[in-house]
């Protein structure tokens, strides 16, 4: 089993494990009791996850308590679940001493790690991330949150986890479409900060989707050190963080424009193209760079355009509501080539107008 550590300044632990491995999920629980001894544990997931038999998997026939989401999905990434969970585990007599164990995708990973930071003040949180979204990105680095009515992660915490585990093999369980949207973030860590890498996945993308075990292990690793680095550097997002963010702002603002329809990859790819739009724009992009991203994520069947039906106006509205927004409009994560992101007075976020952004949309 691979092992990486996350050193997270101010953490009382110091950081956090990430571990890596093929067909652990079965063996996990006693190195978790292991890890864990003092604590009691209570496991979230959702409908998905205990329908693959991967909950059976991880506990066996232990009698451990657990929430199921349902239904699984986005849908269920609201403030209601939240409470759900925090009183399942008080029902559950559990306090100050208990492991929020998340089995599953980003979305029990998010609800969980938010439940796991407001209970009691604050439990900790293990990760097992299901899906290639969740082990390429959401469940390293201490994110959390639900949406609301209106835009995506509008309540949140920092609250870091306790450690990671990651079975690359749970990965050969996804739909085809949730497998495919979730490697999305894989092509924008290799846009924002290692060129190599995009070599390899542009080389190596027919053998990323016959999901071979030794190509999950080795993008897993890949995605872990990239987001690794960058939130050991800045754990809260007060800079450099903010460069995961690329294709992200447009990118949730099409998601929540969709109602959810499209997955979290699908809007996010449609995110990197307004980027990639914006760059042109803006002259940071140099000749066939956009060609090179819009190839692979067409080759991952994700769509590269806005729906027909979705207004520009509609977007404009979301992204103003965006949670990084001040005075109503939120800066951009940019590239200045693959591999490097584009800054400006050393800021990672640039200042880009409503009305260039309005003539993107246009264009999608």
């Amino acid at each position: 089993m691979l092992e990486l550590d996350i050193k997270i300044p101010a953490m009382p632990e110091g950081g956090y494990p990430i571990r890596i491995g093929t067909d652990i999920l079965g063996s996990l629980w006693p190195r978790i009791e292991a890890d864990f001894d003092k604590y009691s544990k209570f496991v979230v997931t959702d409908e998905n996850l205990v329908s693959a038999g991967h909950l059976q998997k991880l506990l066996g026939q232990r009698d451990i308590p657990a929430f199921t989401i349902s239904p699984a999905g986005e849908a269920s990434k609201t403030i209601d679940t939240a409470i759900a969970i925090i009183e399942a585990m008080e029902k559950a007599y559990l306090g100050r001493d208990t492991l929020v164990v998340a089995l599953g995708g980003g979305t029990v990973g998010d609800i969980a790690g938010f439940a796991a930071a407001v209970f009691k003040r604050g439990v900790p949180v293990l990760q097992i991330p299901t899906s290639t979204v969740a082990q390429a990105d959401s469940a390293v680095g201490g994110k959390t949150g639900v949406d609301s009515s209106m835009s995506k992660n509008a309540f949140g915490a920092f609250w870091h986890p306790a450690g990671v585990y990651i079975d690359t093999v749970i990965l050969k369980t996804l739909d085809e479409r949730q497998f495919r949207a979730g490697l999305v973030e894989s092509v924008k860590h290799a846009i924002i900060a290692d060129s190599e890498y995009f070599d390899f996945l542009e080389e190596n993308l027919d053998a990323v989707l016959q999901r071979k075990p030794d190509v999950l292990e080795k993008i897993a690793e890949r995605n872990c050190r990239i987001k690794g680095s960058v939130v050991e550097a800045d754990p809260r997002e007060q800079n450099q963080r903010r460069s995961l963010n690329y294709g992200h702002t447009i990118g949730h603002a099409v998601e929540a424009a969709s109602g959810f329809e499209l997955l979290h990859g699908e809007a996010v790819a449609i995110g990197i193209i307004a980027a990639g739009l914006i760059e042109i724009e803006m002259e940071l992009a140099q000749p066939g760079r956009l060609d090179r991203i819009r190839g692979i994520l067409e080759k991952l069947g994700v769509p590269v355009k806005l729906p027909a039906d979705m207004a520009e106006e509609k977007l404009i509205d979301l992204i103003k509501r965006d949670k990084k927004a001040v005075n109503k409009w939120p800066r951009f994560v940019l590239i200045s080539r693959i591999g490097e992101v584009y800054r400006q007075d050393g800021q990672y976020a640039v200042e880009v107008s409503a009305e260039l952004v309005t003539t993107v949309l246009q264009k999608l």
